[in-house]
């Protein structure tokens, strides 16, 4: 049984996984969907009910029948590698390779369909909330009057972005900001806004889930520092437990958002509350294994190459920050 790993080719932190399966002498196939058509090649039928499926890519056959799992890291967009891209052409394409893999008896981390939803973060407010975590008041918005109403009932709050990065555009820096009730609201009618009570916190949190396995990391924030992604502390990640009501909330946000894996951020503020920030289901893991030695790369390989489950997510008990279950 074969591990299908979806990613781009210059990716280390798949690269760390990847020598994890080596290890446990497990095959795998490496595909960017960018290659498709091209480089790598695919093939489905469909005849009296049966399904056979195949794709071909740096030499190697894979059949969909002996697909063990499918881990989704961070692949391309199928034609882009094409010599004469269109969108029609990528529509067909991804149709046809993506069509292919829900066919397929293998589990997903994490299925796309899954993941499109896990983005959306005004969803995952509600999650967050329905799973127990402590969650900062927010408003998205374009009514300038409820912006400023929100602004001047909590009086600290900041401006972040829903979405990210563009994505297919240019790369854009687009940090959480600290805004005062004063601010000029008038643009909001312009977009979708969010807005978020501010959390003064003394350390940034990342947790991260594998397959139920938890991993957190703690880095001590800057007294100033707002957004955790830029600036420096002086400080370095290092493991940190994770509380019994953290734990009991990131089984039931993975169950209900059926994740087999995901990042969770959190603000810890001065009371030691983890405040959740956001989940992102394809978040890095490298950058935290390299500096704490938490055996991320392992679990999340460990996972890959169990047997096939219905392409059910969490298959295991939560566990504590050294990635030993919660009994």
């Amino acid at each position: 049984m074969t591990v299908l790993i979806l990613t781009c080719r210059q990716d280390v932190t798949a690269d760390m996984v990847v020598a994890k399966l080596h290890e446990r002498g497990v095959p795998l196939v490496r595909l960017d969907p960018a290659d498709v058509p091209g480089e790598a090649a695919l093939s489905a039928e469909y005849v009296h009910g049966d399904f056979y499926g195949h794709l071909s890519t740096d030499g190697r056959l894979l059949s969909m029948s002996a697909l063990r799992s499918i881990w989704v890291r961070r692949p391309g967009e199928p034609v882009a590698h094409a010599p004469e891209p269109s969108d029609w052409l990528t529509a067909e394409t991804e149709q046809a390779l993506y069509g292919m893999l829900y066919s397929a008896p293998a589990r997903w981390m994490n299925h796309p369909c899954v993941s499109a939803q896990a983005r959306c973060k005004p969803w995952q407010l509600g999650v967050a909330h329905r799973s127990g975590f402590a969650v900062p008041p927010t408003v998205v918005t374009t009514f300038p009057r409820v912006a400023r109403q929100f602004a001047a009932q909590y009086r600290d709050i900041v401006v972040k972005s829903a979405s990210g990065p563009p994505a297919g555009g240019p790369p854009v820096a687009l940090p959480t900001t600290r805004i005062g009730q004063d601010a000029d609201f008038t643009g909001v009618a312009a977009g979708p806004t969010l807005l978020q009570q501010y959390i003064p916190k003394r350390a940034d949190i990342r947790l991260t889930s594998v397959g139920g396995r938890l991993f957190a990391a703690r880095k001590i924030s800057a007294s100033d520092q707002v957004d955790g992604r830029y600036g420096t502390t002086g400080h370095g990640w290092e493991p940190a437990e994770v509380p019994d009501r953290i734990a009991r909330a990131v089984r039931e946000y993975t169950s209900l958002a059926g994740l087999a894996y995901a990042a969770f951020d959190f603000a810890e503020d001065a009371e030691g509350v983890w405040w959740f920030l956001e989940c992102n289901q394809g978040g890095q893991f490298g950058f935290i294994e390299l500096e704490t030695g938490q055996p991320i790369a392992e679990a999340v390989a460990s996972w890959l190459a169990g047997g096939p489950n219905g392409g059910k997510g969490v298959t295991a008990p939560p566990s504590t920050g050294n990635g030993q279950p919660v009994l």
